[in-house]
């Protein structure tokens, strides 16, 4: 995954990440919303509306970058 450096991440505007109150979890490339996904649960201190917002976020970062997203919700990662 591209690193975004303090400098970097301080620049981006607060809707470029999924989770834009906490500025967690970036969307600015592909790398960075696979990451986003993986990541998504470990999110602490967010309700799950904030994760319904935020899962849409993700799924359009997705589609721009043409990441394959099998989940339906945010709800339905890691399971098999």
């Amino acid at each position: 995954m591209a690193k975004l450096s303090a400098d970097e991440r301080k620049k981006l505007d607060k809707s470029a990440f999924a989770f834009p109150k906490e500025e967690k979890e970036p969307l600015e490339n592909a790398s960075h919303v696979r990451n986003a996904i993986a990541r998504f649960k470990q999110v602490k201190g967010v309700s799950d509306s904030e994760r319904d917002a935020a899962w849409k976020r993700i799924k359009s970062a997705a589609k721009k970058f043409n990441v394959e997203v099998t989940e339906k919700s945010w709800r339905d990662i890691g399971k098999d």
